[in-house]
């Protein structure tokens, strides 16, 4: 395991960055579903459509006469596609292998680069197909069976992977890389069923029994595994007291995380629990309203990016009386600082509970923690305890925050106002989600979403919940089956309903890498904000927020990342080390 002790005396301070025109989006390997997935089978498709002209991708003439040109031309453009590729264009690299594909169908591996790109972009469902087709050209090759096998492992679909990695190993023996990922993945599927097998019948929750531990004096504070830098809260004369947050205490722990600092296990426990007693008499959708004077920033993905997080945290101020924030899901995984990350954001909620919100993303589940890092991170950093009391209290953050402005709008026109759809009494308000509104179906009400029974429960396989932090904005009407492999695609006039319906001026989401940071799509009614620069130490791209007004306007920033310490993403998951081939 490599030590994430490391420190940067001082990371580069980072800057705002120009916002740039484009509204690309641009999503490298970032949300996997939970384990089962939700995945949108081809039997369950009544009712939706695909877009326009019913594809997700350009028909091919699978019966095309190719001619030596044809051959030499495709040739060509896939050159420029491995090229784009390289270069993580991914984009690009998809467009060019698509018009390689249509010169020449035939050849195998220009539906397996693609299938490789589509992985890149999260397209896992559309790479499983790329690649199934390779393997109807071509039968004998490993490579399409691997990357079939790691895009079904990637929406979390192990028994379908195992028999493409034995395949893959059968035709190609002596690959070390396959040979590890195929004993990973059967590692993985008995894994699940054994955890599955000893926690049945458990009865005392996880809270309530680090409760019980404190009372008895069996979490006692341990300050030998306290950085030095590091201030404690407000600690009351009863051994076995809840303790009290306060500003220096929190200032001071992000600041000695900064450092490489370690927290103990008791003032952890404290921070999560103190949010636990917020966050499970809210509602699972909170309503906010902006006074006079002050501002809300929307948050999107910090996936245990703790340096970029301290940096954007510098750029848009800590929270206070006039700042408001909502985070917007996915604090944890991939990054291998997530203790760090979400300890900072709990800290500030139980601080100033009623200045942060904290919204459940699909990676605030424990079936995600397992593959993605958490999970060994948790257990690593701060024991076992403490990655179920994290499990537990995930299941109990909001699904969503309802954000109205108290004054009447500045302007009604612009780039950066979303809609023309105000209140009744002239205000606006957002939506704020970290995958999308429900969508398979109309007529869900903010009535139906605040009554959600949340506490406990994962995702599942379908439901208001599972769409919420799965759904993905697609630029075709209607509904469709994500490109990801999981979940629905929803169109811009599902958003425009959806916005009229519940009278909410734009939503505002997370869930996907854009290259800008921020995009703005659907006519300006859907914003989806990400906020990890330089996504997973791979993807180049910015990270961004924004800023609503006290009138409800809205403001997207951008800014880049900034160095860390040598330690590599999920540096606590041995998963997927191999997924790169």
């Amino acid at each position: 395991m490599s030590d994430s002790s490391g420190s940067l005396s001082s990371p580069s301070p980072g800057v705002e960055s120009p916002l740039a025109s484009s509204s690309s989006s641009w999503a490298p390997e970032d949300d996997i579903t939970p384990f089962p997935s939700p995945v949108l089978s081809a039997q369950h498709l009544a009712g939706l459509s695909l877009g326009m002209d019913g594809e997700l991708e350009p028909e091919v003439d699978m019966e095309k006469i190719v001619t030596d040109k044809d051959r030499e031309m495709a040739l060509e453009i896939k050159g420029r596609a491995n090229k784009a590729f390289a270069g993580k264009d991914f984009t690009l690299s998809i467009d060019l292998y698509t018009e390689a594909i249509a010169l020449n169908p035939k050849d195998a591996t220009f539906w397996n680069n693609r299938a490789m790109s589509k992985a890149k972009m999260e397209e896992h469902g559309a790479a499983i197909a790329d690649a199934s087709r390779a393997i109807d050209l071509n039968p004998s090759y490993a490579k399409a069976y691997y990357r079939r096998g790691v895009s079904q492992l990637a929406i979390l679909r192990p028994s379908d992977a195992v028999p493409d990695f034995k395949k893959a190993l059968e035709l190609d023996p002596s690959n070390r890389a396959i040979r590890e990922q195929l004993q990973a993945t059967i590692k993985l599927m008995r894994r699940i069923e054994f955890e599955k097998a000893i926690s049945t019948g458990e009865a005392e929750s996880i809270t309530a029994k680090c409760l019980s531990l404190i009372a008895s004096g069996s979490c006692i504070l341990d300050t030998s595994s306290k950085s030095a830098d590091m201030p404690l809260p407000t600690i009351p004369s009863d051994p076995n007291g809840r303790y009290e947050p306060t500003e220096a205490f929190v200032t001071g722990m992000i600041e000695s995380f900064k450092s490489g600092g370690k927290i103990p296990k008791r003032v952890a426990w404290e921070i999560i629990l103190g949010v636990y007693d917020l966050v499970v008499k809210e509602k699972s959708l909170v309503y906010v309203t902006i006074p006079k004077g002050a501002t809300c920033d929307v948050v999107g993905d910090t996936h245990g990016q703790f340096y970029d997080v301290y940096n954007l945290l510098s750029l848009i101020r800590p929270p206070s009386d006039t700042h408001y924030i909502v985070f917007n899901g996915d604090f944890v995984d991939r990054g291998s600082w997530s203790i760090e990350v979400v300890l900072t954001l709990f800290a500030y909620k139980w601080l100033l509970p009623d200045r942060v919100f904290l919204n459940r993303g699909n990676h605030e589940t424990s079936d995600m923690n397992k593959v993605y890092g958490f999970e060994g991170e948790a257990k690593n950093k701060l024991g076992e305890m403490t990655y179920k009391l994290f499990a537990e209290v995930f299941t109990s953050l909001p699904l969503a925050t309802l954000v109205t402005a108290s004054q009447t709008p500045t302007s009604t026109t612009g780039p950066n106002v979303p809609s023309p759809l105000i209140l009744s009494n002239g205000l606006k308000r957002y939506f704020i989600v970290h995958g999308g509104p429900p969508c398979s179906k109309d007529g869900v009400s903010l009535d139906e979403i605040e009554k959600i029974q949340r506490l406990g429960q994962q995702p599942g396989q379908s439901g208001l919940m599972c769409e919420m932090l799965w759904t993905d904005p697609q630029p075709q009407p209607g509904r469709g089956p994500s490109k990801r492999g999981v979940g629905l695609g929803f169109g811009p006039d599902i958003t425009r309903k959806w916005c009229e319906d519940t009278s909410v001026t734009a939503v505002i989401r997370s869930h996907e890498v854009r290259q800008n940071g921020v995009a703005c799509e659907h006519n300006g009614l859907c914003w989806t904000v990400f906020s990890c620069p330089n996504y997973c130490d791979s993807t180049g791209n910015q990270g961004g927020w924004i800023t609503i007004s006290d009138s409800g306007d809205l403001t997207p920033h951008t800014f880049d990342a900034v160095p860390h310490p040598d330690v590599k993403p999920m540096a606590y998951s041995n998963m997927f080390g191999m997924m790169g081939m």
